[in-house]
């Protein structure tokens, strides 16, 4: 197991049990304790947690994991989720997509299937094969370099843990643009509440990103169905469509569908 691997596990284990202890977390990973005790150290320097005597605890009352630890869960059902999204997308669309892991695999599914260099010929530049509105920075990077895609990002305040731009700037931005389609990460599905997300800001953006769409597109893996976070974003009167991995519990599926959304499972 790399350090990489052991960090996100170790991580994982913390937002789970809300405390680690070395020997126990030793034993689960089978490395020694000193390795243990090396990667608390060194994930306690970057504030990934606090260590405490023979283990440690989350970093502050909220506990989230910066997406760059993320990436790594449930990652083929996330990669599946994304090439049926965009299967889902047409040529010459404006497409949104808000911050997270799901997203941003979306946002390579995207890039493969559009992102390729335009033909050679004078004269007026080709329409791009598609815009994608964005306030994710990691999304905007990774496709800032494809031709075929034109790229708007919001202004904003940047969360480091999403790397999403929140705040009314990236607002002021989305209240100008009309969006064929948006695809949403969420971090939480209930059927009586809707879609949420752990942080009100970043609800707040996602919510305007629907408002502004024709079609709502929400991507997320079977874990997040049924779990609850803090901030609402909109109601599934609002959703059209869900993308998710097989695992969704056929419940979910039926309420999902009374209220006349569709669910595409990968």
């Amino acid at each position: 197991m790399s350090k990489h691997e052991r960090w996100n596990t170790l991580l994982e284990l913390l937002t789970a049990t809300g405390r680690l202890e070395v020997e126990e977390a030793a034993a689960t990973l089978d490395v020694s304790p000193a390795t243990i005790r090396r990667d608390l150290d060194e994930l306690a320097e970057q504030r990934l947690l606090v260590r405490t005597r023979g283990g440690a605890v989350p970093h502050g009352v909220s506990y989230e994991l910066p997406l760059r630890y993320k990436s790594s869960r449930h990652a083929s059902e996330k990669q599946r989720i994304a090439a049926a999204v965009a299967g889902l997308v047409h040529e010459g669309e404006v497409v949104g997509l808000n911050g997270g892991t799901t997203t941003t695999e979306v946002a390579r599914a995207l890039a493969l299937r559009f992102g390729g260099a335009p033909p050679d010929a004078p004269g007026t530049p080709p329409a791009p094969a598609l815009t994608v509105v964005t306030n994710a920075l990691n999304i905007a990077g990774e496709l800032a370099v494809r031709p075929q895609i034109k790229i708007v990002v919001s202004g904003g305040v940047a969360r480091p843990q999403t790397y999403e731009l929140v705040g009314p700037l990236a607002a002021g931005v989305l209240n100008e643009v009309v969006l064929d389609v948006v695809v949403l990460g969420v971090d939480g599905l209930d059927p009586d509440l809707g879609i949420m997300a752990h942080h009100e800001d970043e609800a707040g953006i996602s919510r305007l990103f629907a408002e502004r769409a024709s079609r709502v597109v929400v991507v997320t893996d079977s874990s997040k169905m049924g779990r609850r976070a803090f901030a609402r974003i909109c109601g599934l009167d609002r959703v059209d469509v869900l993308v998710t991995d097989a695992a969704v519990p056929a419940e979910v599926v039926r309420r999902l569908a009374d209220a006349d959304v569709e669910v595409v499972t990968v």
